[in-house]
């Protein structure tokens, strides 16, 4: 037993995480959803390297007017 454990505690947040997710059950569903819409997408490789080999290189000073 660790000398910092507390026996049987649980912090404010975690109860009420605790409590949503018994009132909500469908909560983490709904938040792999959501997560799936902007996140965990599918990647193709050559738009991917087309992207990379269009790329421009920048200037080492981005404010110097070509004179």
């Amino acid at each position: 037993m660790s000398i910092f454990q507390r026996d049987h505690y649980t912090s404010e947040t975690t109860q009420f995480i605790e409590q949503l997710k018994a009132q909500k059950p469908l909560l983490e569903a709904q938040q792999r959803e959501g997560r799936a819409l902007l996140w965990d997408k599918a990647l193709d490789r050559d738009v991917q390297a087309e992207f990379g080999e269009a790329r421009v290189a920048q200037k080492p000073y981005v404010y110097q007017t070509n004179a």
